[in-house]
């Protein structure tokens, strides 16, 4: 089915997104696998052609566009190209509103310029050893000394987290005030008593550095709390439902660009003296992939342009994230089947896309998770 949420503006953009991946990114890619992380000057790269800060004001050196299909199209885009270790949407869309929304005029000069040039590379920082989706388990604290907080506590799974120059961590700071006692305090590189941990060994994604954080009573002066004081728990659900679509248009995506490379492999491999796909069970498999990945499309399509407007719910933004995170799990795991031994084999696209998207259903908030608030808004 024709798209029709982009325009020619989209379209332009989409081909700028192309060009800058197949000069900059696809081919460095396997050497920042090997390393675990990527070059900083992929960043500033990125930044040089405008696809960091596309929605901050132009005051401070960013897009000035909060129209979220351009977001849409770099998500896309990125993963067609097998290209999750340059963590863009986590920076643009999920972090980037933070500081945009909830910064001080002071705190945007600050940030946001190298925010949009790839010079302040950033991440946030929620998920501790003990706490993930459950934000009252969050043990960090930070303690008010007058002039400054003094943090003390340890984040892991964080993206980022070698490269990131600024962190957003969410700590504790009214102890008695459960997940309304928390608030989001700006650490920046150098800070004495901030050290990071191991780059974490993942099964996919291995060239998105994600690492462990620690904090060792760092002074985070007054002035780098972002928001109201205690007000993290609303600050970070208010943001969620674009984390979770951003996370929702990678997979569908990559559902859609599985099943486009495992139909080209089903027609030129040939089994018992033909084809794959002259087998009926082969194209039942593709049919059914195929009708799922073209009903998903509609709703994740009308969900972005549902969030252009600002129109998006957190239920639907939910239904979106769990929906095609799930979908894009079953079809990497059919199409890697449909590959036979081929798809086992780590140069194969499709097992790359294999151990890349499993993280999808987990992170920004778990399958389990999102069914559950769907749930409650639909039953109490």
């Amino acid at each position: 089915m024709k798209r029709r949420i982009f325009d020619a503006e989209h379209d332009a953009f989409r081909e700028t997104v192309r060009t800058f991946l197949a000069k900059e990114v696809v081919p460095h890619y396997e050497q920042w696998e090997k390393d675990g992380i990527v070059s900083r000057d992929a960043w500033l790269a990125a930044g040089r052609q405008g696809l960091l800060g596309i929605a901050v004001p132009e005051e401070y050196g960013g897009g000035g566009n909060t129209d979220f299909r351009y977001s849409a199209v770099l998500a896309e885009e990125f993963t067609r190209a097998g290209a999750p270790g340059l963590a863009v949407g986590l920076h643009n869309d999920i972090i980037g509103p933070y500081l945009t929304s909830l910064g001080t005029d002071e705190q945007k000069r600050r940030w946001l310029p190298g925010f949009c040039t790839g010079e302040i590379i950033t991440a946030i920082a929620m998920t501790e050893p003990g706490a993930g989706s459950d934000l009252q388990g969050i043990r960090t604290t930070a303690e008010d000394r007058g002039d400054h907080w003094l943090l003390n506590g340890s984040k892991t799974f964080i993206s980022n987290g070698i490269l990131a120059d600024l962190v957003i961590v969410v700590a504790k700071t009214t102890p008695e005030g459960g997940a309304h006692g928390l608030s989001l305090l700006v650490v920046e590189r150098g800070a004495e008593g901030f050290e990071r941990g191991r780059n974490l060994d993942k099964i996919g994604q291995k060239a998105q550095d994600t690492a462990e954080l620690f904090f060792h009573d760092v002074r985070v002066p007054k002035e780098n709390l972002l928001g109201e004081l205690n007000g993290a728990f609303l600050h970070l659900m208010t943001n969620l439902a674009q984390e979770r679509l951003n996370i929702a248009v990678a997979g569908i995506a990559a559902a859609e660009h599985l099943l486009e490379i495992t139909t080209a492999y089903v027609k030129e491999r040939e089994a018992f003296g033909r084809p794959l796909a002259r087998l009926q069970h082969i194209r039942f498999e593709i049919a059914e992939m195929a009708t799922e990945c073209a009903v998903t499309r509609e709703f994740l399509d009308r969900c972005v342009v549902d969030h252009s407007q600002g129109e998006l719910d957190a239920v639907h933004a939910s239904m979106a994230k769990w929906w095609a995170t799930e979908l894009q799990k079953r079809v990497a795991d059919r199409c890697l089947q449909l590959h036979g031994g081929y798809g086992y084999m780590a140069e194969y696209p499709v097992a790359k896309a294999f151990t890349d998207g499993r993280i999808q259903t987990i992170y920004g908030g778990t399958t389990e998770i999102m069914k559950e608030i769907i749930g409650r808004s639909l039953l109490g």
